[in-house]
């Protein structure tokens, strides 16, 4: 088996399981909040939006907070106007259970529900042809597939940060 690893391009090279974790630990609390902002922005933001957003009570916090980030290389700050942009996505945490499709993020359990759940339709529908032994079985069977992936795409939603 392979150990985790992911690619951050500046500050970090290849990272191991250990310096993931102390990735993990650096980007915890407000931190953490600003980077799934940038992320979830997916545009240069200055340190008011980021204060504003995220509803702390001074500019100075968004932007120790934004300077943490370009210290770990996460972020970089534009030279003009300084905004500072998303350098690099890393999957740690629950970055890892979300897929980035333009500004929205969704939880990738809500793929597997969807999919599911459009085919248990979809046979409920077509080939449901009466109560037999086996359609009874396929019944029951999509129904605990489809309950099982949209309660854990809900768990995973509600993790994110705000």
């Amino acid at each position: 088996m392979f150990p985790a690893m992911l690619y951050v391009p500046a500050g970090f090279n290849w990272l191991n399981g250990n310096d993931e974790t102390e990735l993990e630990y650096a980007l915890r609390g407000k931190a953490w909040k600003v980077y799934w902002f940038l992320l979830k922005n997916g545009r240069p933001v200055g340190v008011r939006e980021v204060q504003r957003a995220l509803h702390f009570s001074s500019p100075s916090i968004a932007f120790h907070h934004l300077e943490q980030l370009r210290e770990l290389g996460l972020v970089q700050k534009q030279e003009i106007g300084g905004h500072y942009s998303l350098v690099s996505e890393v999957k740690i945490g629950v970055v890892r259970h979300f897929v980035k499709l333009g500004k929205l993020l969704f939880p990738r359990y809500f793929f597997y529900a969807l999919f599911s759940t459009v085919f248990y339709i979809a046979y409920l529908i077509v080939l449901f042809d009466g109560f037999t032994r086996d359609n009874l079985f396929i019944i029951s069977f999509g129904a605990i597939v489809c309950t099982i992936f949209w309660y854990e795409a809900y768990r995973v939603w509600n993790m994110r940060p705000f």
